[in-house]
């Protein structure tokens, strides 16, 4: 009797796993997830301009912009420090911030005066003013204010006090559609901004909080006595080392 050979059994393939897909992400989890990524690069991109305009001139500013389409163009004309005189930033200071370097962005002791007073005047330091102009917009909001609040000691950690005087200086409006030291020099004197004499420098000084109101070539009465006013800080701050931390 011839036996049959037997059928040899085939191993039972295992069947495929099934993956599951995961379960979505809520909603709200991924909105929170882009809302995060965007302040992230809003973060990264402030530190990266905060880092260049240390040593990169600002080609130029939303309100400048702005005044040369309002005007159809502007007078701008970039100086180095080495290139303005020594008493212009002393009367800027004496004029704006004469506590400019005893503060680290913020004047607590004119906030303090200006919150008991019910107003903001006189409370912005000139570190502010420059985190204004160079990297914000004008205006009043609340972002803004705490935008300026932030990158204000960002600012002072990675930029020398003399840094920021020199972009103030440059930046500053002195006459409508006139900005920085040496375009006002040549717009109201005609001269450059290394010949600037005292008197000259303080009646720049004296119009920064109105540039549109006041002119430093035709003088108010008002601008006149601002003016020995900002000559005789400017002279306080030389002799008792406030100026010590942007002429050192």
């Amino acid at each position: 009797m011839v036996a049959t050979p037997k059928k040899s059994r085939k191993a039972k393939e295992p069947e495929p796993a099934v993956i599951e897909p995961p379960p979505p992400v809520p909603v709200r989890r991924r909105v929170l997830r882009w809302v995060l990524r965007g302040l992230l690069g809003v973060v990264a991109f402030y530190a990266l301009l905060v880092v260049l305009f240390s040593f990169l001139n600002p080609p130029t500013n939303m309100y400048q912009f702005s005044e040369s389409v309002r005007l159809g163009s502007v007078e701008r004309d970039w100086v180095d420090w080495d290139e303005i005189a020594p008493v212009m930033a002393r009367s800027v200071v004496a004029a704006e911030d004469a506590n400019y370097c005893l503060h680290w962005g913020f004047d607590m002791a004119a906030i303090r005066a200006a919150v008991a007073e019910g107003s903001n005047r006189g409370a912005s330091t000139l570190s502010q003013q420059v985190v204004k102009n160079v990297f914000l917009w004008h205006g009043r909001s609340w972002l803004r204010k705490a935008m300026e609040g932030v990158l204000t000691p960002a600012v002072e950690l990675v930029w020398s006090k003399q840094r920021i005087l020199e972009v103030y200086m440059n930046i500053a409006e002195f006459d409508e559609g006139v900005f920085g030291v040496q375009a006002a020099a040549q717009h109201h004197f005609g001269i450059d901004a290394r010949d600037l004499s005292a008197t000259q420098a303080a009646r720049l000084a004296a119009v920064l909080p109105d540039p549109k109101g006041r002119s430093a070539s035709k003088p108010s009465d008002f601008v006149r006595r601002r003016t020995r006013s900002i000559i005789s800080g400017a002279e306080t701050i030389a002799a008792d080392g406030r100026a010590a931390c942007f002429e050192g």
